[in-house]
């Protein structure tokens, strides 16, 4: 269009100077005004000839000049005005078709370009069908560890900085139906591969996983170690598995209302993360998680969930250790025993949220067949908890973390959300494991209950600082009696995108 209005405005110029030009003629002063004519006539000529030699480089011509038939021309200045008029008009029609032409091929390969973007949700590079994804994220977490009972630092671990999570995340797409997620850890001073896994997503229902991941049994340990409501998980965690080898099949149906997993694994002991097996037979899991009024209008009840964990298998060799809140050792199997049969898990599971108010609770029941020598029996593990929360800034409590409304920014008077959150948890050892001399009663406790308080300040969805205080009161595990009471304040902050 700017270049038609140019050749127009050209035109009516070179028109009103032909006209002059004429009447000079007529008048015999034009000797003059045809010069003046033919002088602006060749500048515009020269004007369209850069112009055209610049749009024959972007395309690659070679500067090679093309008239209206596609054959090389170079139209001299001696040719009559009205012949040069009509040949820069041809030569504008060519040089505005073959720009619209440039642009429509800019405009393709842009559409076939890959997209970037970086922002709060990570660095992401994608094909422009969307078949092909890489996003890149992950989370940092630098935690304290302060017990504030001296007798208690004589049997557990001194005070201490550590660097709990270190966890680059690199997950995407490939041919569209295949997701990938790969979740190295670097955490505590070890490097351990905690997801590495594929998914088949060809039907939303029914998706197919294979490779290492959580098996679905917990209800607090499925969720992220970025999102967790307190800087270390319940007592009911250890009594799960937290990552195994194999595959499993997942979905959900009727709009999320309906959520489920059934999955073959290799088998691990309780807590543990495991990379292979140790026995020919495998670990059978499943888990079914309800929104009953998750597409209803009975807005206090959108946020209640039920559901059902469970696992069942053989284990021999290696049995668990559990540890408490502060990450102390609190219960251990003595030498010589070991897992030796069927192991089984059970775990009913809730969680409730709404506005600002979110509830979590869940109980594990945890067989274990065990030997030691010609001693046999099985281990009845149980743990449970109940955990609450309260956003004080007034936004919403979720499953997967709190939002704020207004980014940490001080200087417009904004400091992000704050969280109140409080948890009772206990577990319960079997008592067998002492009667039969599977555990030593003055090294591992026979029960733990857990008080925590905590506040946890959410400066963006990306950054949040969490702190602790948890008070565990112990039966048996102590030289005399029961262990010394554990008194811990516990600090997070953590970097996640």
């Amino acid at each position: 269009m700017t270049s038609r209005w140019l050749f127009l405005s050209f035109a009516l110029c070179t028109m009103f100077l032909y006209g002059l030009a004429s009447r000079g003629r007529a008048q015999n002063t034009g000797s003059s005004g045809a010069a003046s004519v033919e002088e602006r006539l060749a500048a515009i000529e020269g004007k369209l000839q850069l112009l055209e030699n610049r749009l024959d480089q972007a395309l690659g011509n070679n500067g090679q000049k093309i008239n209206g038939n596609g054959n090389s021309e170079d139209h001299g200045l001696e040719a009559p005005v009205g012949e040069r008029l009509e040949y820069l008009d041809q030569k504008l029609r060519i040089l505005e078709r073959r720009r619209e032409l440039e642009l429509e091929s800019t405009a393709a390969k842009l559409k076939e370009a890959p997209l970037v973007s970086a922002g709060k949700n990570g660095f992401v590079i994608r094909s422009a069908d969307s078949a092909f994804q890489l996003k890149l994220g992950g989370y940092i977490q630098s935690d304290s560890r302060f017990f504030t009972d001296r007798d208690q630092q004589k049997v557990q671990r001194p005070s201490t900085f550590v660097l709990r999570r270190i966890r680059p995340i690199f997950q995407g797409t490939v041919y569209k139906y295949f997701d990938f997620r790969l979740m190295p850890d670097f955490g505590n001073g070890q490097t351990v591969i905690q997801d590495a896994y594929l998914d088949l997503n060809y039907l939303p229902g029914a998706k197919v996983r294979f490779g290492k991941f959580k098996p679905p049994v917990g209800l607090e340990r499925l969720q992220s170690g970025s999102e967790i409501l307190f800087v270390e998980r319940g007592f009911p965690t250890d009594l799960v598995p937290n990552r195994d080898v194999g595959f499993q099949i997942f979905g959900e149906n009727l709009g999320s209302v309906f959520n489920y997993a059934v999955g073959l694994f290799n088998g691990v002991p309780d807590g543990e993360n495991g990379d292979s097996d140790t026995n020919e037979t495998k670990d059978f899991a499943g888990r079914v998680f309800v929104n009953p009024f998750g597409k209803t209008n009975l807005e206090p009840l959108k946020g209640l969930g039920v559901g059902l964990g469970s696992s069942v298998g053989s284990q021999q060799g290696l049995l668990p250790v559990l540890r408490s809140e502060g990450q102390a050792i609190i219960f251990n199997y003595t030498a010589g025993t070991l897992a030796a049969g069927t192991r089984r898990r059970l775990s009913p599971q809730a969680y409730y949220y709404w506005n600002n108010i979110g509830l979590l609770g869940e109980y594990v029941q945890s067989l274990q067949d065990v030997r030691k020598g010609t001693s046999f029996g099985e281990m009845n593990n149980r743990s449970w908890q109940v955990a609450g929360s309260y956003v004080l800034t007034g936004e919403k409590a979720s499953y997967r973390g709190v939002t704020p409304a207004r980014l940490f920014d001080p200087r417009t008077g904004q400091f992000g959300a704050l969280e109140l959150a409080a948890r009772y948890s206990q577990l319960s050892i079997d008592n067998d494991a002492f009667i039969l001399n599977f555990a030593d009663p003055k090294n591992s406790i026979s029960k733990a209950s857990t008080w925590t308080v905590g506040l946890n300040w959410y400066f963006s969805r990306n950054l949040k600082f969490v702190v602790n205080y948890e008070q565990s009161h112990f039966r048996g595990g102590g030289t005399t009696g029961d262990r010394a009471t554990e008194k811990v304040l516990l600090s997070r902050f953590q970097v996640a995108f």
